[in-house]
This record gives C-alpha cells, structure tokens and sequence, in this order.
C-alpha cells in the first residue's frame, strides 16, 4: 500500500460516515468462514444513515469504463473492492448480478466501482489489470474472470493477470502489458485508494448508496432497502 499520501478535505458528515464504515467494516480474508454478524441497522427510511456529502463522490461520467448503468441513473452505489477478498468475490457472483438484473437493467441504478487494494502487491497488480482492461474496454469482463469460484487462489502474478486479461477478451494484450505497467495505473489505483481511506474504509467490500456507506457482503435485502430508500429521496 502507498505510505504517503496527500490527504482528502472532508467535511464533518464524512467524518460521521467514516467513523460508522470503521465500526461496521470486517476483514474478508476468509470465505470459507461465517459470516460476521451484522452491526448496521438496515432501514428504509429515506434518510436514515445518509451523509448528503458522500453523494459528491459518484463520478457519474458516462464514459466511465469502471462502471455500469446509466450516468444519469437516480441511485449511485459506489463499491471499494480487492481482487483477492473472498467476500467481494461472493458480492460480485451473487448479489452484483442481481442488483444488475433488478435495478440496473432497468434505469434505476448505476454501479461504480472503486480498486480498493488492501492485501499487498499481487492486490496491487490486480486491480492495475482491472484498470488496463478497462482501457480496452474489458474491465467487466475482466471483473468476471478475475472473481471466479477459485480464480483469487491462482494467484494475481503478472502472467496470471495476462491470462485473465486473455479470457476477458482484451483485444491487444502488448498495450494491456504496457497500461499494466504505466504510471497512470498506478494513479489511478492510488487515487480510489486515497478516496476509500478518506471515508474510513479499513476492510473490503465497502459501498456507499447515494450517501449511505454499508461495509461488507451484506445480505440482499440491505442493499435492496438502501436502494429502493435513495430511489424515493431522489423522486421528490
């Protein structure tokens, strides 16, 4: 992990949010555990839990390649996530398929992922690989690749993350080699990173829906509530 950093300006709402992601986040080192027990409540009230500030951090651009679903999409989730945690590859085989069906399908959603590297250098090759495929416009299916049932236990090693790149159907693997490499990998990487940090994030996955942060491979209903809450916010 980067050691110097230059540092985020939040405001006190952030702080709030960072202090709740610090009580509710869990290390997802493990899959083949239990599941932590849940601390947040889940509500759908309309408000509940929302720090208006977070919304601020939805890129919403739509030439986004990290993202999906519309940019003008009502409800952001934003997920910071490690290529080698066990509970984000849970999260991307089962409830982010869902959330895609359900809500993203249909306008309601948009999801914007954030490379939030926290296990060391194979994390860090991975999530700069992630971003290079994206540049060729394969980050999804690079996503899929790379969160298979085993894949995390291959290892994330510079001809792994190739082959991965290879089977997302990256079409020109000499300048995926390059952008893995590049400084602007590294920036980029460094800059979600800085970002998640500054929210309070100390474990992976970590979200935020339109404001309100949840931490960890919740339930579906949790981020069905926090969804279908933001969804009536933003009617009004």
């Amino acid at each position: 992990m980067p050691t110097s950093k230059k540092p985020y300006v939040i405001g006190a709402g952030v702080v709030a949010a960072a202090a709740l992601l610090g009580l509710v986040s869990y290390t997802a080192t493990k899959p083949a555990s239990p599941s932590p027990t849940v601390v947040a409540e889940s509500s759908a009230e309309p408000r509940t839990g929302v720090y208006p500030e977070l919304e601020k951090y939805a890129r919403r651009d739509a030439k986004d390649p990290l993202a999906v679903g519309r940019a003008d999409a009502p409800v952001v989730l934003i997920e910071y996530a490690d290529f080698k945690c066990g509970y984000c590859g849970k999260f991307a085989r089962e409830t982010g398929p869902e959330l895609i069906e359900k809500y993203v399908d249909e306008g309601t959603l948009r999801i914007e992922w954030r490379n939030f590297p926290i296990f060391g250098e194979e994390s860090e090759r991975a999530a700069r690989a992630a971003w290079a495929a994206g540049r060729q416009g394969r980050f999804w299916q690079f996503h899929k690749a790379a969160y298979a049932e085993g894949a995390k236990e291959q290892g994330f090693g510079k001809d792994r993350v190739t082959a991965l790149a290879r089977e997302a159907g990256v079409a020109d693997l000499d300048r995926f080699g390059r952008d893995l490499d590049s400084e602007a990998a590294r920036q980029a990487v460094a800059k979600d990173q800085e970002q998640a940090y500054a929210l309070g994030a100390t474990s992976t996955p970590s979200f935020l829906v339109n404001g309100r942060p949840i931490a960890g491979a919740q339930p579906m209903e949790m981020f069905t509530d926090a969804i279908e809450a933001a969804k009536r916010e933003a009617a009004k």
